[in-house]
């Protein structure tokens, strides 16, 4: 009885060491991640660079033809990259962790990968994809245009770091109702398609008119791409934008989501 319960012990901690997220199990989903997501064909990571690109040129051939000049700056391409590239990053960042338990459910049933290991994984290959394409178009746009304006380094880290945040909590939480609701993910897609036109991605903040501006204000993307202009516009006045905001409705959906996870999480795997 004694072996009997000793070996149960040691069982129990060896499971226990076994169900934290751990370093090589995180790779290893990472690099699985990377391969088939974007090494399967030769355009994966060429496609990830050429959407946004070809999203800003899009608004800027339309805008162009109609207006002057953007509503902020002097260069149309900037300013439309300013929105469109947290934007995605954000969209990006949050779908690829929401499909973390159904994209990873056979690798689960390991005892030695666990639902945290999977959401870092896929959180960590689209944050850093993202955060390339982001500074291969950003770096093109001032390259091959006259933008007539001096980035703030820190205030743009800021504002990925605010996407970032908020992909992780969206994801996160999505990453549960998706799996344990089938029906949800259909749902979700309906009502995340108006944020686009929601989040002052081709106009600014400050040109809606009340009381629209007010309830427009509790969007944390609004902050988000905000955040991205202030750090691109030195004289654009960003003094609504408020990363407290967007960092504890984050943190508030993280842990929403974590919690449901835990409690789920083999039910989940296992259906």
């Amino acid at each position: 009885m004694a072996v009997l319960g000793g070996t149960r012990r040691e069982y129990r901690r060896g499971h226990g060491r076994r169900s934290l997220p751990t370093a090589r199990a995180i790779v290893a989903l990472m690099l699985r991640e990377m391969t088939t997501s974007y090494g399967r064909s030769p355009g994966g990571y060429l496609w990830a660079v050429l959407e946004p690109t070809l999203g800003i040129a899009l608004l800027t051939l339309i805008f162009s033809v109609g207006f002057r000049a953007p509503p902020v700056g002097t260069s149309f391409p900037l300013f439309y990259a300013t929105g469109m590239v947290p934007f995605l990053f954000y969209g990006e960042l949050s779908s690829k962790v929401a499909q973390a338990i159904l994209y990873s459910r056979q690798l689960l049933a390991y005892p030695g990968v666990t639902y945290a290991d999977a959401l870092l994984a896929r959180f960590l290959v689209a944050a850093l994809t993202q955060i390339l394409v982001a500074c291969l178009v950003l770096a093109g746009i001032f390259a091959a245009f006259d933008t007539r304006t001096t980035p703030d380094i820190a205030a743009a880290v800021l504002g990925f770091a605010m996407a970032s945040a908020l992909g992780l909590g969206v994801g996160t939480l999505n990453c549960f109702l998706m799996t344990r609701y089938a029906l949800w993910q259909r749902v979700w897609s309906i009502l995340n398609r108006p944020l686009f036109l929601l989040s002052c991605v081709f106009f600014t903040f400050d040109t809606v008119p009340e009381p629209y501006r007010s309830g427009l204000w509790f969007n944390p993307l609004v902050h988000v791409v905000g955040q991205m202009r202030a750090a691109f516009y030195p004289a654009y006045d960003g003094t609504y934008v408020s990363p407290l905001y967007v960092f504890a409705v984050s943190l508030c959906l993280t842990a929403s989501g974590l919690v449901f996870l835990r409690r789920f999480h083999r039910e989940l795997v296992h259906d």
